[in-house]
């Protein structure tokens, strides 16, 4: 078994050697184990076993990073010969840089050692579930998974941090049918540590999938309103990440496009409306530990109250833009907290509007303007779900639909990695026949 810190010290000499003013080395090792059922039935069991090694070296105001999948002494000094020429290549950039010393880690996490025998048993059990409650629902394609991953992250900072990590997933495409007539598709997964709750149980699975069987009949939706969307997690989350990467972080920070590029410490949604990144929240399997700068990671509320607290920027957003370095970049782990009012209650207060399970559209505009298509949704009316409604169109703004945030459920789903509850906006155009 290869010595990764070992090899990591190796890289960062050969890199120095090479020329390199600063240097970061990253290898890894990886284990994947995976069950698959398509059509309904076990398809395929594999193991597969990877490596990478990521070198990043700086000199002066220029740097240059090249990846490779192999441990060879002599294609690691290929690699150090590249990344040097992509150095030489590169365009001077004083924004650059990485973290100071913070010392050396060991970190394990989640469930680097899978239980195979119970996961299979647990997967079995899964699809006879699925079987027996959903009967009009045929499984496209169901995959459950484990990955191990041991790597180091090392810098001539004197930064060294080895992780040895893991966790079970599961990730289902489904669809009901029934009469010849058929539902939309629908994904729903999740990861997980725990093998003692039966995986049906976990994540948002039972309800997508009881709701997917409600919508192989559909209604249209008759002309154009405005009314209030009710997102489902999954749904709410991919829109705050478009949120996050056209408002908070990145190119639109620094280009000045960014609708919020001027507004830390002030109002950018409803005062009722908080949202953090939270790579180590207690529903996290996997949390982010580490920046690509190197930094060790800390969770922080991107928007309390309204407010915006932070951008989402490593050192050279930072650096570049001269706004403080946020404590972790993990857009992938978003918290909010719970609401007062159960999701019946929350839909109780409702008029008319979509519960929306999946949205299909673009990228916003650089001003937050969304167009699309609601998928897997239902109609809202006078405090009901009622019909399923076949394919609508949504529109907005997102920076102006944060200030029309209308509360959320006291229910919340972590998908192992972010905790988000059921939410409500005002103000969406929703578009018909």
């Amino acid at each position: 078994m290869t010595d990764l810190k070992k090899l990591a010290a190796e890289c960062l000499a050969k890199l120095k050697e090479a020329g390199a003013d600063a240097a970061q080395a990253r290898p890894s090792v990886s284990e994947h184990r995976e069950f698959n059922i398509d059509g309904g039935e076990f398809s395929l069991y594999r193991t597969v076993f990877s490596r990478s090694l990521t070198l990043t070296a700086f000199r002066e105001t220029k740097t240059g990073s090249v990846t490779l999948n192999s441990f060879e002494p002599a294609d690691i000094d290929r690699a150090v010969s590249d990344c040097m020429a992509s150095v030489d290549s590169d365009k001077p950039d004083p924004a650059r840089g990485i973290a100071e010393n913070q010392g050396e880690r060991e970190l394990t996490y989640g469930v680097p050692e899978p239980d195979a025998e119970r996961f299979f048993a647990r997967t079995k059990e899964l699809k006879e579930e699925i079987e027996k409650r959903y009967p009009s629902i045929i499984m496209e394609q169901m995959i459950c998974d484990h990955g191990k991953t041991e790597s180091v992250y090392a810098d001539t900072n004197g930064n060294l941090f080895h992780m040895v990590y893991g966790a079970y997933g599961v990730g289902l495409m489904f669809s009901a049918h029934r009469d010849g007539k058929a539902s939309s598709f629908m994904g729903a997964g999740y990861q997980t540590a725990d093998l003692d709750a039966p995986l049906i149980e976990q994540g948002d699975i039972a309800r997508a999938l009881a709701d997917v069987e409600k919508q192989i009949d559909t209604v249209p939706v008759e002309g154009n309103f405005t009314g209030t969307v009710v997102l489902a997690p999954d749904c709410l989350g991919d829109l705050l990440r478009c949120a996050i990467g056209s408002f908070a972080s990145g190119t639109p920070l620094i280009d000045g496009t960014s609708v919020w590029r001027d507004k830390l410490g002030k109002e950018v949604a409803s005062p009722d409306f908080t949202l953090s990144l939270a790579p180590h929240d207690p529903a996290v399997v996997l949390p982010q530990q580490l920046t690509s700068d190197g930094y060790l990671t800390e969770d922080f509320d991107l928007i309390k109250n309204g407010v915006l607290e932070s951008f989402v920027a490593g050192v050279y957003v930072s650096n570049k833009v001269g706004c403080p370095r946020s404590k972790n970049t993990a857009t992938g782990w978003l918290a909010m907290p719970a609401g007062d009012k159960t999701l019946d209650e929350l839909i109780a207060g409702i008029d008319d509007g979509l519960f929306v399970y999946r949205f299909s559209g673009g990228r916003p505009a650089n001003n937050g303007d969304f167009s699309g298509v609601a998928k897997n949704s239902f109609r809202i009316k006078d405090g009901k779900i009622a019909d399923a409604v076949s394919e609508t169109m949504i529109s907005g703004n997102l920076a102006d639909m944060l200030f029309h945030f209308a509360g959320a459920s006291s229910e919340r789903v972590s998908d192992g990695s972010s905790s988000l509850p059921f939410a409500a906006f005002s103000g969406v155009t929703i578009s018909g026949k």
